[in-house]
């Protein structure tokens, strides 16, 4: 293997065998049939690619994908049914948090422990004791069975032994943001100085802002295989395109990578077409989240929170909705800074005077941090009559801060001077903001600085 390759993975597949019934799983271990009594499946399927010295490299893709499973390979945890790894270096690896941690072990036992399973002498393991206890900072809980530990207090020492132990190689899935937000600072601040310090990293993450941030390059994997890989921004992208696009949309991936031929539609596209259809059905009472009454179905791409708050006496009734990134594909990811467009189309089931169209972002702790409506923005609409459609267009520039959002939206109006809701949906969807710099406080004023030296 090449000096400058620190991971190398070459034609790797791993094939599990799904039994019906523990019978039959009996039977075939005992040589009682001849007969395959076991469904293949192919959680990785002929896998190839090289990670450098000193590279982050994330790998990203839907859940089911194999992300997890090719880090278990790489880590030794599971063993590859064709293909090889090649490994030079030191791994840490942050995969299950604690996995090897004996639950009648002190956690100062356990640190010896895991050290010595990393390839540490005894010795080094006592050198790495101080930055692990003092990251960990769990006091005297040390000294005692981490059978008897919280589990913060036991993500906080797994983590703490996994990134203390000077490897030369991080393997991390899905776990830099544990314990409380203090300890997630301190994660992400060692997770920094790795990268500082040139140390070659793995990344398997659904936190986009966080690959977007840290990698220099993406792998995207889908149903088993990789499907491509580049910089971070085109992979994210079309990892959007894969999440929440339709089977059109996904099949045109496909054919692009050489595994369809079917005919390329865009996101956009579909939207325009939709946007000519015809309103003129009946009403039917039912939820945003199952009405397809009116035509388009941009809401079919998103997971609508089936917890959603909506209520109103439905004059009025919000059919169906859409985020569109900037470059016209449905997704509730926005990469900061980027121009988008969120979309309402909304039915009015009686004539209504002045309505008001409305949306807000909020946090996940219910906390308002922007919105506003047509009232707001002098666009008014002086009657809206019975059975017609409006498709209402925000259009504006994510300047929000890196983060998960809850996005609402309503259609309302004043009646004999009280406001009234006509269908109001709290926090109908989630909206994720990538971002790989933010500041302080909940958006971005784009501060532009120039420094003089007198």
């Amino acid at each position: 293997m090449s000096d400058d390759i620190a991971i190398r993975v070459r034609d790797v597949s791993k094939l599990y065998k799904l039994y019906d019934k523990n019978s039959d799983r009996f039977r075939e271990a005992l040589g009682l049939t001849r007969k395959k009594l076991y469904h293949e499946h192919y959680a990785l399927h002929h896998i190839n690619f090289d990670v450098k010295r000193g590279e982050t490299v994330g790998i990203i893709g839907t859940n089911g994908a194999g992300k997890s499973t090719i880090l278990k390979i790489i880590t030794g945890v599971l063993t590859p049914s064709d293909g090889t790894v090649e490994i030079h270096g030191r791994i840490s690896a942050l995969l299950e948090l604690g996995a090897g941690f004996n639950q009648e072990y002190t956690g100062m036992e356990n640190i010896y422990l895991n050290g010595t399973m990393m390839g540490l002498t005894r010795e080094q393991v006592e050198d790495k004791v101080p930055e692990i206890l003092s990251f960990a900072d769990i006091g005297d809980f040390i000294n005692q069975p981490v059978k008897t530990y919280s589990s913060g207090m036991f993500v906080r020492l797994a983590f703490a032994v996994a990134i203390n132990i000077d490897p030369d190689i991080l393997i991390v899935d899905e776990a830099l943001s544990v314990g409380d937000i203090f300890f997630q600072s301190k994660c992400y601040n060692k997770f920094e100085e790795f990268k500082r310090e040139g140390k070659t990293i793995l990344l398997v993450s659904h936190d986009l802002s966080s690959v977007a941030k840290y990698c220099d390059r993406v792998i995207l994997f889908n149903k088993g295989e990789k499907l491509t890989e580049g910089n971070p921004k085109e992979m994210i992208n079309l990892y959007k395109k894969i999440l929440t696009g339709t089977d059109r949309e996904r099949d045109e991936i496909d054919r692009k990578y050489g595994k369809s031929k079917t005919k390329p539609v865009s996101a956009a596209d579909g939207m325009k077409t939709e946007n000519e259809e015809s309103a003129d059905r009946n009403y039917e009472n039912h939820s945003v989240r199952t009405n397809n009454t009116y035509g388009t179905d941009w809401k079919s791409h998103f997971e609508i929170n089936p917890n959603l708050n909506e209520y109103g006496n439905r004059k009025a009734e919000i059919c169906d909705f859409a985020v569109v990134d900037e470059n016209g594909m449905l997704t509730n990811a926005i990469i900061k800074g980027s121009h988008f467009k969120m979309k309402t189309k909304v039915h009015f089931n009686e004539t209504v005077k002045n309505p008001i169209f409305t949306y807000t972002f909020k946090t996940v702790r219910g906390i308002d941090v922007t919105g506003t409506n047509t009232m707001f923005e002098n666009k008014i609409v002086q009657v809206a009559k019975r059975g017609e459609n409006y498709i209402i267009t925000y259009d504006q520039n994510m300047d929000l801060q890196g983060g998960d959002y809850l996005l609402s939206m309503s259609c309302t109006g004043y009646v004999n001077g009280s406001l009234t809701a006509y269908h109001r949906c709290y926090d109908i969807i989630s909206v994720t903001v990538i971002s790989d710099k933010d500041t302080v406080g909940f958006y971005d004023m784009n501060s532009k600085i120039e420094i003089e030296k007198e």
